[in-house]
């Protein structure tokens, strides 16, 4: 069993969710200890709110719960990868995932 490290970040750790089927990164929010142990014990993602202080089960009020499939572990033990299976969008937007705006350079 490896060790996660969250100590380095205010007892958070960084966790990128990824859809298993596409592979597009969905989002990516924080876990602490107990978020993590949840996510273990129900096979459903579960994050630590920051700007709200509290445990989020993904899914809880929109129903697009993530069935997770995989988790990988970086190399520092400081993030986390986990592959789901997505209930509907990701983006509290509406949007697939989080990440549907192309940055533009200004020139």
């Amino acid at each position: 069993m490896i060790a996660l490290d969250f100590k380095k970040e205010s007892g958070l750790i960084t966790t990128v969710i990824q859809d298993a089927r596409t592979q597009q990164v969905l989002m990516v929010a924080y876990m602490n200890a107990e978020s993590f142990e949840r996510t273990l014990a129900t096979g459903e993602t579960w994050f630590w709110s920051r700007s709200r202080q509290t445990l989020w089960h993904k899914g809880e009020t929109s129903g697009n719960i993530q069935k997770v499939q995989s988790i990988a572990v970086d190399c520092d033990a400081d993030t986390l990868l986990i592959s789901v299976l997505p209930a509907g969008p990701a983006c509290h937007t509406g949007h697939t995932s989080c990440f549907y705006r192309a940055y533009a350079r200004k020139e």
